[in-house]
């Protein structure tokens, strides 16, 4: 190969590897980004979504694509892996003794979604739950962390009796005060037709005495 083909070799290698970089960088996308609910309520023994889903500068590559989903019970506990990824058999449960068969993917990878279902919520699932997730060449390690509240019961309906019958109090008082208004100003208005009426009749009364007072005088 000649000098001028190795050097044009060299700037072709330089290039296909500048661009992909310089593309990246103009469409301002930077780091994994990985997206959770920090907080999540769920009644003891129905079934809870744990949501999770990330974005990427690159599309994800299932032979260098890596997740797990750990719990521990506080910040300063060890963390137990419940969940991972294997490029072969996509999102699979590991056994554990807390959750048993209660723990479910029901994400979507096509679209960056890591979400998990656990069914049948016991007292003890109260805890911190983490997603992590690796998309070299991303080399950041997005985690997301979630903390899981169970409780006994929903809250009780707040009562609006008092409510509707303070509401139903106003309106009614509006509504007799606009009916005050609208009776007082219709009597204004017919006193006023009234008032007309008697001037007008008053001044027609003294029109005609003048006429005839006047039809008395040119009389002989």
């Amino acid at each position: 190969m000649s000098s001028r083909a190795q050097e044009r070799s060299s700037v072709v290698q330089l290039v296909s590897s500048v661009l992909p970089l310089l593309l990246l960088s103009l469409s301002g996308c930077s780091s994994m980004d990985v997206v959770v609910a920090s907080n999540i309520n769920a009644l003891n023994g129905t079934t809870v979504k744990i949501t999770c889903t990330f974005t990427s500068c690159y599309k994800m590559d299932i032979n260098k694509f890596a997740m797990n989903w750990t719990y521990q019970e506080s910040r300063n506990d060890t963390e137990e892996m419940f969940m991972t990824y294997y490029k072969k058999k996509g999102m699979v449960p590991l056994r554990s003794d807390r959750f048993g068969e209660r723990v479910t993917f029901a994400g979507n990878l096509d679209k960056n979604d890591l979400s998990i279902t656990l069914s049948d919520v016991q007292l003890e699932d109260e805890g911190i739950y983490n997603c992590y997730v690796r998309n070299p060449p991303d080399r950041i390690q997005g985690r997301g962390i979630i903390e899981l509240h169970v409780v006994t019961e929903l809250p009780p309906p707040r009562d609006s009796t008092i409510a509707v019958a303070i509401g139903a109090s106003v309106g009614g008082a509006l509504a007799l005060l606009i009916l005050s208004m609208v009776i007082v100003k219709c009597l204004r208005r017919h006193r006023k037709q009234e008032l007309i009426s008697e001037e007008k009749m008053e001044e027609e009364g003294k029109l005609e005495a003048e006429g005839v007072a006047e039809e008395g005088t040119k009389q002989p």
